[in-house]
């Protein structure tokens, strides 16, 4: 089975071929398919907005994984113009590359006091030949896996994923960029973690007709 992955994120594409990883389902990126037209996302939450997406590349592929996530931090008001929100690439509405978002972040976290609580909001759809399903992960799981992010970026990169070189594990005071990809903090995190991506993984599955 061939799916589209809606991104040209390299993060974003092995995110998806290690859930998937053991089914017979081969990846495609937009580059391969020369597509290079983009939906507006006027969403108001990451779910809806990968759902948006997900249809909006259905036109191109029969089936389509989509992807968006949200930035939130506690210590500011979720209708503050400062909120990160869905519009983490773009907060001032110019489309940021990786090293001017961690610039970004990085001042406006020093404004906020140095250091920030923050957690990222999930949203996932699926365009299968026609008809549209969408996921987003519960509370309970967002709130146990909220971490610090400060003004300190660390001098490694995740391409892709820029600001987890300013992102810090409560647990083990270590930075993003740093961490053994997959491994949990604590006892907590680690039923939180299974348990999201197993049903993230059984959502995908279901909703692409893989048994």
């Amino acid at each position: 089975m061939k799916v589209l992955l809606g991104t040209t994120n390299p993060s974003k594409v092995k995110r998806f071929s290690d859930m998937l990883s053991g089914c017979d389902v081969e990846f495609l990126t937009l580059r391969d398919i020369d597509v290079t037209d983009e939906p507006e996302e006027n969403g108001k939450t990451p779910e809806e907005n990968a759902a948006n997406k997900a249809k909006f590349y259905g036109q191109f592929f029969d089936r389509v994984i989509c992807n968006d996530s949200g930035l939130y931090f506690d210590e500011i008001a979720l209708d503050d113009e400062r909120q990160p929100g869905l519009k983490i690439r773009s907060p001032k509405g110019v489309r940021l590359g990786d090293d001017d978002m961690i610039e970004y972040y990085s001042t406006l976290i020093h404004s906020l006091g140095g250091q920030v609580s923050a957690f990222y909001l999930d949203g996932v759809a699926v365009y299968n030949c026609g008809r549209i399903y969408s996921y987003t992960a519960s509370d309970d799981y967002i709130r146990a896996g909220m971490f610090d992010m400060v003004d300190r970026p660390s001098e490694k990169r995740h391409p892709g994923w820029p600001l987890d070189s300013i992102s810090i594990s409560r647990k083990s005071g270590t930075y993003f960029v740093d961490k053994v990809e997959g491994e949990p903090d604590n006892e907590e995190e680690n039923v939180m973690v299974g348990e999201y991506r197993e049903r993230l993984v059984s959502f995908l599955k279901t909703s692409l007709g893989i048994e």
